[in-house]
């Protein structure tokens, strides 16, 4: 597993990395000791870029992350967002808070939770519409000065945020959706990072499970699971991407790997600057997603899988209309 520079800035990482957030909520049923059990294996594997964030659970998250990092903490690249409120008494309420004063308190949690003095890279979780961009990142640089954090990121935000923000003060990764099915990063942002020299760190990199192609119908999700009210996988929507996957699946076939490993390594293969996040709470899973550092493409095979998935190419959002309005912000 290879290290790179997230952007230019000193922070490095893994050029893989693991999501945490569906060990704690939105996938189904946690089991605590399996994920840890993942966690400490993917430190074997040289998977140390870990994200997760304090509005997953809310707050398991980081605690879980906190107790798998004891005696590890020096190994991991360690990275965690705010600025999502959720109520603890009702979890589905939402707000987002990007105010200077919030920004302090929610580190101070944060680091509480992981059980660490410092942050490698902090983000805004999304952008509060209501606080001038320069306003909250202003106060995040201050965390740096008091040794609380190491970097800043920005989570979801559109290219004059990331401008304005990277002006106040440099921005070391922008963190998207991005995939196969989710190419909205390529109309501006994935080129604005390439230009200030920022890294890109892209979630949700299988298509929330979907480019895998283990999933074949929507009763199979868990009552609780978060893919059951996502526009994309709601009837019409359904089997129309479903069709997509199993183009994947087919070149997959052909090039004697799974279709999670050709959808990786598609994401890594767009620039040198990607960091590809994909979240699993299996071992197996894990263990696949590491294999796809071993599958490369040339320029023909790039072409054919554009023309078969191409921009736009997924049917439906991609989150519901409700949250729709909190994206590139």
């Amino acid at each position: 597993m290879k290290t790179k520079a997230l952007g230019s800035q000193v922070i490095t990482a893994s050029e893989l990395g693991l999501g945490c957030m569906g060990m704690s909520e939105f996938y189904g049923e946690r089991n605590d000791e399996e994920s840890i059990k993942v966690l400490h294996h993917a430190i074997e594997l040289g998977v140390t870029f870990w994200d997760t964030a304090d509005m997953y659970g809310p707050y398991h998250n980081e605690e879980l992350v906190g107790k798998a990092l004891k005696g590890h903490r020096s190994k991991i690249t360690l990275a965690t967002k705010f600025g999502i409120i959720r109520d603890v008494t009702n979890p589905t309420k939402r707000g987002i808070n990007g105010k200077p004063e919030y920004v302090q308190s929610s580190c101070e949690g944060s680091l509480k939770r992981l059980n660490t003095d410092v942050i490698d890279l902090y983000y805004l979780h999304r952008r509060d519409l209501n606080t001038p961009i320069e306003e909250t990142v202003g106060a995040m640089s201050k965390l740096i000065d008091q040794g609380k954090i190491r970097s800043i990121g920005l989570s979801e935000v559109s290219v004059e945020t990331l401008r304005k923000a990277h002006a106040t003060h440099p921005i070391t990764a922008v963190q998207s959706e991005y995939s196969l099915w989710t190419r909205d990063p390529e109309e501006g942002i994935l080129q604005t990072c390439k230009e200030l020299g920022i890294a890109f760190v892209a979630y949700s990199p299988l298509g929330r499970g979907f480019l895998t192609g283990q999933i074949k119908k929507f009763e199979d999700f868990d009552a609780t699971d978060y893919r059951r009210f996502s526009p994309r996988f709601q009837g019409e929507n359904f089997n129309k991407n479903l069709s997509l996957v199993e183009k994947i699946a087919a070149l997959a076939k052909e090039k004697n790997c799974t279709p999670s490993q050709l959808a990786l390594a598609w994401v890594m293969a767009q620039a040198e600057n990607i960091f590809p996040i994909p979240g699993t709470k299996r071992i197996k899973y894990l263990e696949e997603n590491v294999g796809a550092l071993n599958v490369y493409f040339t320029k023909e095979e790039l072409k054919n899988i554009n023309d078969l998935f191409p921009l736009d190419a997924a049917a439906g959002l991609r989150y519901p209309e409700a949250m729709m309005g909190s994206i590139n912000g």
